[in-house]
């Protein structure tokens, strides 16, 4: 009784020193073990007994404390004792798989003429009625042990694609995307298939399929897709996009686009951006996605490169740069603009890039973010434009312009605006003298407070216009 006693103080001990509740869970079991033993010493020294009782208690008192050692020693040496986590190479299961062995051989050598006289018979019907129930159990034991999987790993198991939650003794359990619980016998995944997601790598490759026109030039193509997306939050680091043609179909060029993502429960919101992001690229490069043809049909071409409906070209003429233009001019530079569409979060331009247009809001807002920080400056909706030094005289972008919203935006290219110009000479004088005075408000605004920065003399910034577009 003494024995059992110490042994349930010490289990109790221990237990309150770590803070690893697997083994807190393991200690509980042999302190009760011990507890119960300790009971038993007591009812056998003080009890009134039967014969028949007494001598099936002393042969159970030995069996509970090799129980509780061995229990309790397992817990001790395999687990980690300051750490609240399971050894990766020696899981519940295996533990358990452990104590029942070690348990299984001493019983055997303490109770060998019972056990023996028992183990034929019991042993066939044990086969017999548990065959699926050892089935699982071995099963279960091969997986804790090869490790195809962890809890935490995306995989798919009987078709069926999940995150490993849990494996127990008779079955793994998954949960799906769509938040179910799937349960495989583990006797199943000995002869299944596993294709494991997150294993060698954590990042698995995706793919989006896109028809692209035949007029369209398969390298400018896959620039405008690359271009699109290689901003996308949800893409690889380590591995970059690539895009390749996979089929001349009956009414398109088929391009696959392979993408890298470490989040594998993503994939559906990376395909949806990914193809969000291809079609508002193709529609400012105006680059058609055909309907599938069915049957044969004709049909007159639109340039898709002078489209721009009324509430653009109004906005264009506007912008106070181009306010001293008549209407001749004015419609003859809006002939030669573009408009396409940006998703909300879409970059426009980016800060240090080569620049060679401006742009001009026709619906929705942009904002405007500068320095290594990227720190937001300012905010252009409606009717606002920017990037005209680099249109007018080819400099570099001094910030990034992203799209807060989706937005409809004007752009007017170099080579546009120098066939413009080329029609009306005397619109650059005028233009780069609107430059001139704008900037100097701009930096006058800055500079509130502060000593203002130079700023360039009209003149010398239309010598300087000129000399970009070649008109001397």
């Amino acid at each position: 009784m003494s024995l059992g006693l110490a042994l349930f103080i010490l289990a109790l001990l221990l237990r309150a020193t770590t803070p690893n509740r697997h083994v807190r869970g393991r200690l509980t079991v042999s302190a009760s073990t011990f507890a119960i033993f300790a009971l038993i010493a007591s009812g056998l020294a003080f009890g009134r007994l039967s014969e028949a009782m007494r001598s099936q208690l002393i042969t159970l008192q030995p069996l509970l404390l090799v129980f509780g050692v061995i229990n309790g020693l397992i817990a001790l040496i395999i687990n980690p004792w300051r750490a609240d986590r399971v050894p990766d190479r020696f899981p519940r299961i295996v533990q358990d798989a452990m104590v029942i062995g070690v348990f299984a051989f001493i019983a055997t050598l303490l109770l060998q003429d019972r056990i023996f006289a028992a183990t034929a018979a019991g042993a066939v019907v044990i086969g017999l009625a548990l065959q699926s129930t050892l089935g699982n159990l071995f099963a279960g034991l091969a997986i804790q042990i090869e490790k195809p999987f962890r809890v935490g790993h995306w995989v798919q198991i009987a078709g069926t694609d999940g995150q490993v939650a849990e494996v127990t003794w008779r079955a793994t359990k998954i949960r799906t995307k769509s938040g179910d619980f799937v349960i495989v016998p583990n006797s199943k995944l000995a002869d299944d298939i596993i294709i494991n997601y997150s294993e060698p790598t954590i990042d698995s490759r995706f793919e989006v399929e896109v028809g692209v026109s035949y007029d369209a030039a398969p390298n400018r193509v896959k620039a405008v897709i690359l271009e699109a997306i290689k901003d996308e939050p949800l893409l690889s680091k380590a591995r970059q996009p690539e895009v390749l043609v996979v089929d001349f179909a009956a009414s398109s060029v088929n391009y696959r686009i392979r993408v890298w993502c470490d989040d594998f429960a993503a994939d559906s919101r990376l395909r949806d951006r990914i193809r969000t992001a291809v079609w508002y690229a193709f529609k400012r490069h105006r680059i058609e996605i055909p309907y599938p043809i069915q049957v044969e049909y004709s049909r007159e071409d639109v340039p898709m490169t002078t489209v721009m409906d009324h509430s653009g070209v109004a906005a264009l003429k506007a912008v106070s740069i181009f306010s001293s233009l008549d209407e001749v001019a004015a419609d003859a530079l809006a002939a030669a603009a573009v408009s396409g569409p940006y998703p909300a979060g879409a970059a426009i331009v980016r800060e240090g890039d080569p620049g060679a247009s401006m742009f001009v809001i026709v619906r929705g807002e942009v904002v405007v973010r500068a320095g290594a920080a990227q720190q937001e400056i300012a905010r252009i909706g409606d009717g606002g434009f920017f990037g005209e030094m680099s249109l007018l005289t080819g400099a570099p972008r001094n910030a990034t312009v992203a799209a807060t919203r989706d937005s409809e935006i004007i752009e007017i290219t170099a080579d546009a605006f120098r066939s413009f110009v080329l029609a009306n000479p005397a619109a650059v004088e005028q233009i780069g003298a609107a430059v001139a005075t704008r900037r100097a408000e701009l930096e006058q605004r800055r500079g509130a407070g502060e000593s203002a920065a130079p700023v360039e003399a009209p003149h010398t910034l239309v010598t300087r216009i000129r000399r970009f577009l070649g008109l001397e």
